[in-house]
This record gives structure tokens, C-alpha cells and sequence, in this order.
């Protein structure tokens, strides 16, 4: 099992909707994710302060990214996204330490 992270900012004045279109991720997108075949055993997503740190166990790190880079549900829910998080290049995180 691979454990993957990633980190987003949110636009000043938008946490609140982050979190409102949270409350109510489409269906589309989680079976886009669930049936990947890239093996999620979890999938977390946390906020603090208008940053967003995803954190992830899968079997296949590498297919759950190319979903996430390129699936039409993620592209719809990337729409959505735009007006609310600042564009990232590079979201995925390097992990520095693991206990256990």
C-alpha cells in the first residue's frame, strides 16, 4: 500500500464555499476514484486556514493520479474548483517521516 499527499490553498473569501461544496462531492467523481483500479483504502481530505491537505492509501499511486489529472468527472469537478482554490502546478507532497 502507498500513502500520497497533496496540498492546496484556497482563494481569500472562499473557504466557506470549499466547504459547502463539500458537503455534497458528486457521485461521479468518487466512483471515478472507487473504480479506478487504483486501490483507495482511504482518502482524507483535511482544511485549516485556507490550506487543504489530501492525504491518500492506495494500491497504484501513479493510476490514482492520472484519474485525478485527467478523468471527466475530475474536469467537472475542477470547474468548480476554479473560482475557489489558487492554481497549483504541483500539489503532490513529498513525505519526510512515518511512524508505525
Amino acid at each position: 500500500m502507498e500513502r500520497i499527499a497533496f496540498h492546496l490553498r484556497i482563494k481569500e473569501g472562499q473557504r466557506e464555499a470549499y466547504r459547502e461544496e463539500h458537503e455534497d462531492v458528486p457521485d461521479a467523481l468518487e466512483s471515478a476514484y472507487l473504480d479506478s483500479g487504483a486501490g483507495i483504502e482511504t482518502y482524507s481530505v483535511f482544511e485549516k486556514d485556507g490550506h487543504v491537505f489530501g492525504f491518500m492509501t492506495v494500491e497504484d499511486a501513479e493510476r490514482i493520479k492520472e484519474v485525478m489529472a485527467n478523468s471527466e468527472a475530475q474536469e467537472e469537478w475542477g470547474e468548480v474548483m476554479d473560482p475557489i482554490l489558487v492554481d497549483s502546478e504541483d500539489q503532490w507532497m513529498d513525505e519526510v517521516y512515518r511512524m508505525v
